[in-house]
């Protein structure tokens, strides 16, 4: 897996309207939450989507944007954003190859694709790592305390 201090890798896939997402667009500009989800509407991801939801905009007030990655298609992430007020990206890695370029570990005896969570800063270096199946909703908590704790330091 990715380490503490990596450059995070540069990748482009397709967002629920079909543009193209870039995360090398972000770098400069803002902090980035890349956060790995296994499956659309499955109760632990729908906690977790919903639970960035309701702090977006605290994430944008820590100048940071919410993106989030499954293998699911842009058809599956549309039903799943609509379905649920989403504000925040989400990219359809159909071919797994970001999640590989990242290094995301399978999870429950590799059958599922795992749940792990990237805090990435404007310049494009991981800061904060996250790996937990079971605690979704812990993503989001400790995504957006290391954003705090990053402006903090940057004061």
């Amino acid at each position: 897996m990715l380490h503490l201090g990596d450059t995070a890798p540069d990748f482009t896939l397709k967002t629920t309207t079909g543009e193209a997402f870039r995360l090398a667009d972000q770098r400069g500009k803002r902090a980035v939450v890349l956060y790995f989800y296994p499956k659309d509407d499955t109760p632990g991801c729908t906690a977790e989507a919903c639970s960035f939801r309701d702090q977006y905009q605290d994430f944008q007030d820590l100048g940071a944007e919410v993106v989030g990655v499954s293998s699911d298609s842009e058809a599956s992430h549309q039903k799943f954003t609509q379905k649920h007020r989403l504000p925040f990206p989400l990219l359809a890695d159909t071919g797994g190859q970001v999640r590989k370029l990242y290094e995301v570990p399978r999870a429950l005896l590799g059958i599922l694709p795992g749940r792990v969570t990237f805090v990435i800063d404007k310049e494009g270096v991981v800061r904060y790592i996250f790996n937990s199946m079971n605690r979704a909703t812990d993503h989001v908590a400790h995504a957006r305390q290391v954003l705090i704790d990053l402006q903090a330091s940057a004061t």
